[in-house]
Formats: C-alpha cells, structure tokens, sequence
C-alpha cells in the first residue's frame, strides 16, 4: 500500500489515471509484493519433475493412450504459452500421441474462443499446430457423460465426455480470488468449467449464491467449493497445474500435482499477498475490473464491484473503471439486467429464491445486488451503448477524477481508497 496522488488503474490493454483532487488522503492498496520467477521454463519442468501428491508428469503419461488438457478461457490470463508446449511434449515423450491430446478451452457457459483470439488463448502456434484444441460447449447435453447427482446437495453432475474419456485428465488454470468460489483454479476449471448447464446452473442458482460463505478467498464451508471437490471425486483421477501471476502479468509460483492438493498449494502460496488488511472503512472507494481480459465485457466487471465491499462504509460510493470493449455479455445476462431495473432489487430477488435451477448467468446479476444494498455504485466505460448503459441498474460516470471529487464533497471525508488492480486483491477491514 502507498499514498501516490496520480493512481494509474488497470483499464483494456493499457491504463488511465485517478488525478486525486487537492487535499484528498488517498490509500492505495495492492497485493503484497511477489518476487518474479528468473527461470519460469525451469519452474514449470520442476512443477512436472515433483508434483504434488502424484508421480512425475513423464511417469504419468507411461501406458496412457490419450490425454485431455483444460484451458480457462480467454477472460482469464493464463501464461498457457509458456507451459502447454513442455507439457505435449512430455507427454508425447511417455507414449501419448499427438493425435490423441486434446486442449479444451473451459468455457462454462461463456462464449467459444475461436480464430485469432484462440491463437492468442493458447499462446503458441505449435501447440494448435499440432494437436486438437476445441471448445466446451455446455448447452451440448449429448456431448457429456452423466454421473449422477452430488451426495450432499443434490447437483447434478453432466461432464464433457471428451474430458471423461480422457486417459490422462489435466487442468490448468490461474490461482485468484474469486468472488463466489473463493479462488479460482484446479477444481473451478472442472467445474463449471467442462459442466453441463444443468450443473453449472445448478449451483449458480441463489441457494449458492446467497450463503454468507460463498465469498472471495473462502473455502471453508463455501457450498460452491464443496460441490466442487465433490464433482472431482467423483470424477476421479484429475491431476492441474496451477498458476499465480503479479500484476504485470509475470508468472510468480506454478504448482503440478493431484487436483485438490495442488490447488490449495498455490492457494497457499498467494493468499498472503493478496488479502490485505486496511484498518478502516472508506466513503469513497475507486476500483478496476484488472484491465483486459477481465474487462471486456460488464458481465465480468460485476466481479470489481463486489470484492472491495468489506471495506466500503454503509453509503458510501463505489467507483469502478472498466473498458467493456467487447460490450454487455451474454444475451440472457442482458436480460437478467434488464429485469432488475424493471423490478428493483428486491423483487429480483425474489424472482430467484424460488428455483433450484438459474437461469444462465442471471447469477451474475444477483451478485451485483451485493454492492448494490451496500452503498452509491458509480460506472466508468467507454464501451457500453444507450441502452446498455441503462440496465446496468448503476449510475454512469463520465470522469473517475470527478466522480472522486463529488464523493468527497458528498461525504465530507477526504480518505480515498484505491485498487488499481480490481478483483485481484482483496481489501479486508482489520479495525
């Protein structure tokens, strides 16, 4: 945490500035500090040499036939360039063929990367050169394997048969808070990652959604990670490689191993440094959606508004930049807003309470009802039309420096709390 006065914020590719007006006492808070790797390549083989609670990578594609590798998709950065390659190639070096590896792009419910944003997904033109990389298509009910229902909640488990076929199951993803499962990674890309709707509309729906413990940086009793866990054990055999990155993008930590003990390795590893204290709550908070990819689209910009909620005062305004360069989201996430501004919060709310199954990706407007019941909720874009501007169901600003400055006045507190990084760092009220 620092005091500058000229705050950049992460914003698309690039960054724009808070210019903090005179007299204000800006808090500007960041994730601890984490060393860059001087040798990721060397990292990533070392992941793979001692893995976590399983045998080598090379001993693990001894004797399989066939091997399928998830991705995120393209609104999380993975550095998937630096590690699928190595990967293949071990892999094929145990026996795999090139022809039976396949990349899946976990897509959940989102929309399929293809062309040149799959190309930049991947991160390496070998990789799609030489083996099959697809998408997950969650609405495809034939293309999934159906094991049932979760013991302790009921979900049903739908998982794409490419994925269940696979001899050699891995996951790869990016280790981060997540607002709902608490962090992301190893088990997330699973599920809902390669889930059928069913599932993943399932424990999206506001059973889930509306536990105290469904937050960021919580496992413990968190209903969606338990479902999680409970998804790849029934799986089976799963293995991930899990990555934490620094806020220019540099791999900092890469764990390989069994599934559930490589996650909570790297969540080990990065929660220090990403949850950090401030020892009071402020009237005015300026935050980020963490620039591209993340802010392509307002859908994923709802994520900004709801982490920093533990350290906005009741009343107090929340102002979050993000480009939202490809627009809205999804067709049913445009509907979902256009109905809580039709209806208000509340009975929007309760539109949801009723049913054990959601609606697709009106999940992620029930959680910005969260930010909503807290405090002023402000918007600066430069990528939304009219109309989508209108259901946002928040207040459009056209300045984030004059935005501050009312709030100031507005409030008649001068302290100023800013996260340039958005949803990647956690700010938890410590007084």
């Amino acid at each position: 945490m620092n005091t500058d006065r000229s705050i950049p914020l992460l914003f698309g590719r690039s960054h724009i500035s808070v210019d903090l007006p005179e007299g204000a006492k800006p808090l500007v808070i960041r994730k601890a500090e984490l060393p860059k790797l001087a040798d990721p390549a060397g990292a990533i083989g070392q992941a793979f040499a001692a893995p976590i609670g399983a045998a080598p990578l090379s001993e693990l594609a001894r004797g399989r036939e066939s091997a399928c590798i998830l991705i995120c998709d393209i609104t999380r950065p993975v550095p998937n360039g630096l590690f699928l390659r190595p990967m293949i190639e071990t892999l094929q070096a145990g026996g795999i063929p090139l022809d039976r590896i396949t990349v899946l792009v976990a897509t959940g419910l989102h929309r399929p990367n293809e062309g040149a944003e799959l190309e930049e997904l991947v991160g390496d033109p070998w990789v799609t050169a030489n083996v099959t990389v697809a998408n997950h298509f969650a609405r495809n009910d034939d293309e999934h394997v159906d094991l049932g229902r979760t013991a302790t909640r009921g979900t049903p488990v739908k998982i794409d048969r490419r994925f269940m076929e696979a001899d050699l199951k891995i996951a790869t993803g990016l280790v981060e808070p997540h607002f709902m499962a608490g962090w992301s990674g190893g088990r997330k890309v699973v599920a809902p990652g390669v889930a059928g709707h069913e599932t993943i509309r399932t424990f999206h729906s506001a059973r889930f959604m509306e536990d105290p413990l469904a937050v960021q940086c919580n496992l413990v009793g968190n209903p969606l990670h338990e479902e999680q866990l409970e998804i790849v054990r029934m799986i089976g055999e799963i293995y991930a490689l899990n990555t934490v990155i620094d806020e220019d993008r540099h791999l900092v930590h890469v764990t390989f191993g069994e599934i559930i003990a490589s996650h909570l390795a790297a969540v080990d590893f990065v929660q220090g440094a990403t949850r950090i204290p401030v020892p009071r709550r402020f009237k005015t908070v300026v935050t980020t959606s963490a620039g591209y990819p993340l802010d392509k689209t307002y859908y994923q910009t709802v994520k900004g508004m709801v982490t920093p909620l533990d350290i906005l005062e009741p009343g107090g305004t929340l102002i979050i930049a993000s480009e939202c360069s490809e627009g809205f989201g999804s067709a049913e996430f445009r509907e979902a807003q256009a109905r809580l501004v039709e209806l208000g919060p509340e009975k929007f709310l309760a539109t949801l309470t009723a049913k054990t199954l959601a609606e697709v990706d009106e999940w992620q407007t029930e959680m910005q009802l969260k930010p909503m019941r807290v405090g002023r909720i402000q918007l600066y874009t430069t990528g939304l039309d009219t109309e989508e501007r209108r259901i946002t169901g928040v207040e459009i600003i056209p300045s984030v420096n004059e935005a501050v400055a009312a709030s100031i006045a507005r409030s008649g507190d001068p302290a100023v709390a800013v996260i340039p990084e958005g949803p990647y760092v956690v700010p938890v009220h410590a007084g």
